[in-house]
């Protein structure tokens, strides 16, 4: 009962923060607070979205673009993942590797659009693989994170126990480092819809990130707006997707509860 009871009264947090944004949003447009070509009211941005779900042009769009974000960050944690093990359980790959990664994760992944063109073209190649590196350092980071920092004693009680070594790895060394590998997946999903927008500027014609592009020549703000609610929708879907998944692989952990005092 006291489950569903935070559940409801989460709920209820969530309508209400949103009615008070859209609230906000327009009454900054009924005192003149913004321009309408700037920033279109709600009812003009809701229409223009009813619009385009009607003609399903932005199920396509949407749809398009999220093929993009899946594939460049499955590229990412087919790559990420095997590179941060290897470094997090071999000191010499780490030794050798992490001078590398060190002095590339601080460049921001646009700056690697023009090499990404030079090298790969303007197809849709080029759009993956520059998710997939913005993706590609959270994910190696934590891993590292999560391996390392699996404490001894738990080692030592599986040897003391008989357990192989690869039994330690599977089932004490990944289990503990789980944590720390899922933020990492959910920091790397995020920051793949971050560089989407970039991505698809490249010699594209379809996906959220064109849309708001095109519509931005065009001064069509209300068609803006609708492909950034649309990025949002997609991005808050894999988010709890990826949330389920979270407490399906670490249940021994409470997950997502905030701590309050007298709450």
């Amino acid at each position: 009962m006291r489950s569903g009871g935070a559940s409801q009264s989460r709920l209820v947090l969530n309508l209400v923060s949103l009615a008070a944004g859209v609230s906000l949003w327009w009454l900054a447009g009924v005192a003149g607070l913004a321009e309408p070509t700037l920033l279109p009211p709600p009812q003009e941005v809701f229409h223009t979205l009813a619009r385009m779900v009607g003609d399903a042009s932005l199920f396509r769009h949407m749809g398009i673009t999220l093929g993009r974000v899946l594939a460049g960050f499955f590229v990412a944690v087919g790559i990420a993942l095997p590179i941060g093990v290897a470094m997090a359980l071999s000191r010499t790959v780490r030794d050798l590797l992490e001078p590398l990664v060190e002095l590339l994760r601080p460049i921001p992944p646009l700056a690697a659009i023009p090499l990404a063109v030079l090298w790969f073209g303007i197809g849709e190649l080029t759009k993956v693989l520059l998710i997939a590196l913005a993706a590609f350092f959270p994910i190696v980071v934590n891993t590292i994170a999560g391996f390392s920092a699996v404490h001894a004693i738990h080692v030592q009680a599986a040897q003391s126990l008989g357990a192989s070594r690869w039994q330690i790895l599977w089932f004490v060394v990944a289990r503990a480092a789980l944590p720390d590998l899922v933020v990492g997946l959910r920091l790397g999903l995020g920051l793949s819809f971050l560089q989407l927008v970039a991505a698809e500027l490249i010699a594209s014609s379809s996906g959220l990130g064109w849309l708001i592009w095109d519509a931005r020549f065009h001064f069509m703000g209300d068609q803006i707006l609708v492909g950034m609610i649309g990025i949002g929708v997609l991005g808050y879907g894999l988010n709890r997707l990826a949330l389920a998944l979270e407490r399906r692989m670490v249940r021994w952990q409470p997950l997502g509860e905030a701590v309050g005092i007298g709450a």
